[in-house]
């Protein structure tokens, strides 16, 4: 049986269910990839892989000090780029007990002759510890604003828990600073803030 030159060929049904599927497939696949980074933080947060720790302050807890053992808590800073700061930390690393808390002073600096927002964005390892590491102050809990050449000096206190792996020597807390880009001038955030209170 032949077609006119202008009639269409009939359209399997088969093939239809075919190209129905995968576009929804691909559909599929397309929002999971949009859905993944924000999963994989999550997943990380609450397992302790691959260092993320939390960004809200946790209390002390008062428990027995483990004399028996020292662990060694490392601290190192890195600059990200596009943020003309220095962060540095007045004690490289300290030696605690587990169930103990600490308290380690950081200095920020901006080099730049405009003011900028940052924020320091922290990373533990191993990543067995990060369970157990908690800040009852951090400066890496909020955003940062420095005004040209200002200095800013700022704690963490933190705990180790008791219940640290015993094969958990030395814990390194590790952070990079980044730029943070506000849409509104500080002087504007400033007059509005005044404005509330009144």
């Amino acid at each position: 049986m032949s077609l006119d030159p202008g009639q269409q060929p009939p359209v399997n049904p088969g093939v239809r269910r075919t190209v129905v599927r995968s576009v929804a497939v691909l559909v599929g696949m397309f929002a999971f990839a949009f859905a993944l980074v924000p999963l994989y933080d999550v997943f990380c947060r609450v397992t302790g892989i691959n260092g993320k720790v939390d960004t809200t302050a946790q209390a002390i807890v008062h428990e027995e000090v483990d004399d028996s053992r020292y662990v060694t808590v490392q601290f190192i800073t890195r600059n990200g780029s596009g943020l003309p700061w220095n962060l540095e930390v007045e004690t490289r690393q300290v030696r605690i007990h587990p169930g103990q808390s600490a308290e380690v002073g950081f200095a920020f600096q901006n080099a730049s002759g405009e003011g900028t927002w940052g924020r320091a964005v922290p990373s533990v390892s191993p990543s067995s510890a990060t369970r157990h590491l908690r800040k009852v102050s951090c400066f890496c809990f909020e955003e940062q604003h420095l005004a040209p050449g200002e200095r800013l000096e700022l704690p963490l206190v933190f705990q180790l828990a008791r219940d640290l792996p015993p094969e958990v020597n030395t814990v390194t807390l590790v952070y990079t600073l980044y730029p943070v880009t506000r849409d509104e001038p500080l002087q504007a955030r400033a007059t509005a803030g005044k404005g509330d209170e009144a």
